[in-house]
């Protein structure tokens, strides 16, 4: 069964298996000790933190090891603000990061600090220049991801580093979805990453802290990695997500070469295989293994469900899904369609014949979720003479609201419009990119008794 969600988790490497089961039996140890077994591990502790930090390109001293990626990159954001707490409370990020960076910066705000959140394009990429003018006296640190998670849009790190240097902010850089293809460049001040995002265990981060940088650990203090990161070191798993990154990266650029053409191909191949789909992310800034695309009227999790029963694993970022009711914040930020939403991550190794056979199984797949749906097969051909129409769709989810939208445009000559009604937070974005996609013109939202009437004119 094809696995298609390295993005989420890739596969263990087959060198972090060995490195694991091995240190098992050398690294159990506690690493702090004098006894021969104590500087057995922490012989081993050492030489993975020499390992990682040569592919972060840091200093050994500047790395620890944390029991996440999550938990890197809270404690790097806490102890960045709480070092720099005389220069200001203002924190700037984008409207993209991962859900934990965001985490991080509610928490920040609700002890009394200020964030600001960075608008992307519709590519999913901020702009150096935007991004610079966030930047004020009191911003005590900046965060960007190095790539994104959903999209796989590669941001401006280096160009961004450079703008944060001069004014004298530290910039932190999520680097969970790109370190395992390469060292990110660029002046950054702070980097985190996630083991498992380049086929390490899991349970296992990475906090970079560059020298200089101030910085003051919160919570409780802790003898080990430098007072950064709390407990007792997961050692066997530590080892292994150092020996995998430099497994993984002495593979890195003849496979991100063959997963690039492979993920073009699925670009390529699946407007053409299926009708109102929208693929989104920047088409050539970007991860080498990532693509996203979303289909009008298909509900996410169901379209999910159908690629799983035809054998393969995806991701969605879309609003349609049992766990949550509002659209991917990413997908949001960007301003384009949440409805089916379908992320393909391919993992190394992947075969070209299962990129070809998902590409086969997806057109049925989406066909049916959109029949079980009642969605338009085509536009409808025969207006009537009723100038407006209005569509109560007040208390169902995407992508019923969009596919009510669609059956009744043609009931209005050209120049008519269509009110939409609906209370469910997925419209605001994705009946405007219906018009965009479908070539109709959308008026505008206005306030209704519940959730918002959304008015389109037919153009054609």
């Amino acid at each position: 069964m094809p696995y298609f969600d390295a993005a989420s988790s890739a596969p263990l490497h087959p060198v972090a298996r060995q490195a694991l089961l091995a240190s098992l039996d050398e690294g159990w140890a506690d690493p702090s000790r004098l006894y021969r077994e104590g500087r057995r591990a922490r012989l081993l502790l050492d030489a993975a933190r020499e390992a990682a930090a040569e592919a972060v390109g840091c200093r050994p001293d500047e790395l620890v090891f944390t029991s996440s990626g999550t938990r890197a990159v809270h404690t790097g954001i806490a102890g960045a603000l709480a070092g720099r707490r005389r220069v200001g409370r203002h924190l700037v990020v984008s409207a993209v990061e991962h859900s934990s960076v965001l985490h991080s910066a509610a928490g920040h705000e609700a002890a009394g600090g200020t964030t600001t959140q960075v608008a992307v394009d519709r590519a999913g990429r901020v702009d150096p220049g935007a991004y610079a003018r966030e930047l004020r006296e009191d911003t005590a640190l900046a965060c960007l991801q190095s790539a994104n998670h959903e999209v796989g849009t590669e941001q401006p790190v280096a160009e961004i580093a450079q703008q944060c240097r001069a004014v004298g902010v530290p910039l932190l850089v999520d680097a969970a979805q790109s370190l395992g293809w390469g060292p990110v460049e660029g002046d950054w001040s702070l980097l985190t990453a996630s083991a498992h995002k380049w086929g390490g265990p899991a349970g296992v981060g990475l906090l970079v802290v560059r020298k200089g940088v101030r910085f003051a650990p919160q919570g409780p203090a802790d003898e080990r990695e430098s007072g950064r990161a709390a407990g007792f070191e997961n050692l066997p798993a530590i080892v292994a997500a150092a020996a995998s990154l430099r497994a993984v990266r002495g593979e890195a650029a003849a496979e991100a070469e063959r997963l690039r053409a492979l993920v073009d191909r699925i670009r390529l191949r699946v407007p053409e295989l299926v009708p109102d789909v929208e693929v989104v992310g920047d088409p050539v800034r970007r991860l080498p293994h990532v693509i996203t695309f979303s289909c009008l009227y298909v509900d996410g999790e169901a379209l999910l469900h159908e690629l799983d029963r035809a054998g393969f694993s995806v991701s969605s970022g879309s609003s349609c899904t049992s766990s949550t009711l509002t659209p991917s914040h990413v997908l949001r930020a960007m301003g384009v369609l949440t409805e089916g939403n379908v992320r393909v991550s391919l993992p190394s190794g992947t075969a070209e014949q299962d990129v070809d056979r998902f590409l086969e199984a997806l057109p049925g797949a989406v066909a049916g979720v959109r029949e079980r749906l009642g969605a338009p097969v085509a536009a409808a051909s025969s207006p009537s003479e009723a100038p407006s129409l209005v569509v109560d769709s007040l208390g169902k989810r995407c992508p019923i609201p969009v596919i009510e939208l669609a059956k009744v445009i043609g009931d209005v000559p050209v120049g008519g419009t269509v009110t939409v009604l609906s209370d469910d937070e997925a419209a605001r974005l994705d009946i405007p990119a219906w018009c965009g996609m479908r070539g109709q013109e959308y008026v505008g939202e206005r306030a209704a008794e519940r959730g918002a009437a959304y008015v389109v004119r037919r153009l054609s």
